[in-house]
């Protein structure tokens, strides 16, 4: 059994780690680490697991744990392993942004391997510390590196694209009390949203000369969770092409479905798929692509990392089914 620990345990990306880790086959929690609710049953801080699990948060790190999952503010993870060492055999997978970034990537002679599985499981699977991609990223990346990877991403790409609230984090701000968030919608850091980076640096990796630019408007929806995000750009291939690139990009990927079809969000929700919609005007091609953000988007994704790591089967434990009603 891979034993696992959890720092940041009562947030949401925490919650969603346990949810799924207490089905997992080959995974058991060994603690779960939360300074302001150690004492206390997991329950309080994440009802779902009422009467499914048995354990209380700690204040205390078990430093020989096989896997180590930081849920932490981003930017707070370096500062947490600065001060608190891992045995030399602990794999580390980050779901903050501390690493996510090449030039942020080496931490303590560290290498950390950016854990985007359809880009990188082969350095995935060779490494020890992992760099969880965004949630926006995620989506984004999905939707995209197929084009990159034919060349085809030569002009400016236009995305638009809404996440639910749990998309801030459990701590209250302005902008994710109920009373705001319902029957409302604003955008936020447009043009300019911190995951532009991680999503840059990907493109990159498969198309060398992109250099147009990532137009990305990101909103706040009034729905809990999942990303709801559209594309379009300059495209002179047929639509039959661009799917069968797709199509051939993805044959190996057991997460990530290619249609033709309308797609909505529930098809996506509380499971670790990402479906993408492929269709053509002219010489645009509409993009649609949409996740779970707490699920693919973070902790689902970090499972699957966890299970590349260690040799499994990377479906292991995320057989999840959405609810379309």
């Amino acid at each position: 059994m891979i034993n696992v620990g959890i720092i940041g345990g009562s947030g949401y990306t925490a919650g969603e780690l346990i949810r799924i880790l207490m089905f997992h086959p080959n995974a058991k929690l060994d603690f779960v680490y939360s300074t302001t609710n150690a004492g206390k049953p997991l329950s309080v801080a994440h009802q779902d697991v009422l009467g499914d699990i048995e354990m209380n948060f700690t204040d205390t790190i078990n430093p020989n744990v096989n896997v180590l999952f930081l849920c932490l503010g981003h930017g707070k993870s370096k500062a947490f392993l600065t001060e608190n060492k891992f045995a030399s055999h602990t794999k580390i997978i980050d779901l903050g942004n501390d690493f996510r970034l090449e030039k942020d990537s080496i931490f303590e002679g560290k290498k950390f391997i950016y854990g985007l599985p359809e880009l990188n499981k082969k350095a995935i699977k060779n490494g020890q510390f992992i760099a969880n991609p965004g949630c926006f990223a995620t989506a984004i990346q999905l939707a995209l590196l197929p084009l990159a990877e034919a060349k085809l991403l030569n002009s400016d790409v236009h995305i638009n694209a809404t996440t639910g609230s749990t998309g801030a984090g459990v701590s209250l701000s302005e902008t994710s009390h109920f009373s705001w968030r319902n029957n409302n919608m604003s955008h936020y850091k447009a043009f300019e949203h911190q995951h532009l980076g991680e999503i840059g640096e990907s493109l990159h990796q498969l198309q060398k000369d992109f250099k147009n630019e990532l137009l990305f408007i990101p909103n706040r929806g009034d729905f809990p969770r999942g990303i709801f995000a559209t594309f379009y750009t300059h495209c002179e291939e047929s639509l039959e092409d661009v799917v069968a690139k797709y199509e051939a990009f993805y044959k190996n990927e057991p997460f990530v479905t290619v249609t033709t079809t309308n797609i909505n969000l529930k098809q996506v929700v509380q499971t670790n798929k990402c479906i993408i919609s492929l269709m053509k005007k002219g010489n645009r091609i509409l993009i649609t692509s949409i996740i779970d953000n707490l699920v693919k988007g973070a902790s689902g994704q970090a499972i699957q990392n966890m299970n590349l790591l260690f040799g499994l089967d990377e479906s292991t434990g995320l057989h999840l089914k959405p609810s379309g009603f």
